[in-house]
């Protein structure tokens, strides 16, 4: 049946309206651009075209974005990890927080033997290429700084569940999961059949993260970010959360998607705020700008077997620091 010109024009103004208006229609106060209120799928709602990213800088940008009991994704795949940014969530000493990465390495197990964390949310976690992450194993096996839940996921759940959250959906759908030992231990994995064909899909609930933070090459003046390189998950999670912060490496005046090359362009509507961090992935690395430090890689397994040695690496690296 054909919508009526009517109805379509008021059909278009409650688009409009969509940032006062929470998903049962309840009348909301009206909301700063970029934000939303609670229960309204982030970023796959109308925003009104004036919404713009914010520069701050880092300290300032973390102290705004990221709260004690946030569930915060500092994403990125391989290389363009936020490291900056998480010593930053170090420093100022945030607590209670879910922690959700689809490859928790070096920089989440810096964060959990910080005691930032009680929660993670996670798909693989290791030291790649090395080993455990010891810090992680000493919060799980020791409760050491602080007891820490885990919900463990497959790659593909966590990509499912990002885009969920991103397309406002409240679980994602996928063939996965069957000869797994993993829907045993985590009650977050369920099983439903297709109404239509009958084959029976995997269930998880949708990642929306408080808070995405990830780093990206570029900037341009208005806003928009160019991540280039493997992507990973970092639009999909972008998109998901209530906020978004990108580090970057540069400002330029411009960026637009390069031809034939795997990248992707964050619009402004869709980042709260842009910290310049030169060197914010580092010991990872950033395509076009640095190589990974593969030699911290390795150092890191024996800084983190040892509480004492870790306390004093992160006393000299991280709280010694200033937030770029």
């Amino acid at each position: 049946m054909g919508t009526s010109r009517a109805a379509g024009r008021s059909l278009a103004r409650r688009r409009v309206r969509l940032s006062h208006i929470d998903v049962d229609n309840r009348l909301t106060p009206p909301i700063r651009p970029g934000t939303f209120p609670r229960g309204v799928p982030a970023r796959s709602r109308a925003v009104p075209p004036f919404a713009m990213s914010a520069f701050l800088p880092l300290a300032d940008a973390i102290a705004r974005l990221v709260r004690p009991g946030d569930a915060v994704a500092l994403e990125g795949f391989t290389h363009l990890i936020p490291f900056a940014a998480g010593h930053e969530i170090i420093r100022q000493g945030v607590t209670g927080l879910t922690l959700i990465r689809m490859t928790p390495d070096l920089v989440y197990d810096q964060m959990i033997g910080c005691g930032c964390a009680t929660k993670l949310v996670f798909s693989w976690g290791g030291n790649p290429g090395v080993g455990s992450l010891h810090r992680l194993r000493d919060a799980v096996e020791h409760q050491w700084p602080r007891p820490l839940e885990i919900e463990e996921h497959s790659h593909s759940a966590m990509a499912h569940a990002y885009a969920a959250g991103a397309a406002g959906m409240p679980s994602a759908f996928f063939r996965g999961y069957r000869g797994s030992d993993l829907p045993a231990v985590n009650p977050r994995i369920a099983f439903i059949d297709d109404p239509f064909t009958g084959e029976p899909l995997a269930v998880v609930p949708a990642l929306r993260p408080d808070v995405t933070i990830v780093h990206a090459q570029k900037a341009d003046r208005d806003g928009n970010v160019l991540v280039e390189g493997i992507v990973g998950v970092q639009k999909e999670a972008v998109l998901a959360a209530r906020r978004a912060l990108v580090t970057v490496e540069e400002v330029v005046d411009t960026v637009a998607k390069p031809g034939g090359q795997n990248a992707v362009v964050l619009p402004s509507w869709t980042i709260d705020a842009i910290a310049v961090v030169p060197g914010g992935a580092r010991p990872s690395y950033a395509h076009g700008y640095y190589a990974r430090d593969n030699a911290f890689y390795v150092a890191w397994d024996a800084i983190a077997r040892d509480r004492d040695r870790f306390r004093a690496w992160i006393d000299a690296n991280v709280h010694a620091a200033v937030a770029r």
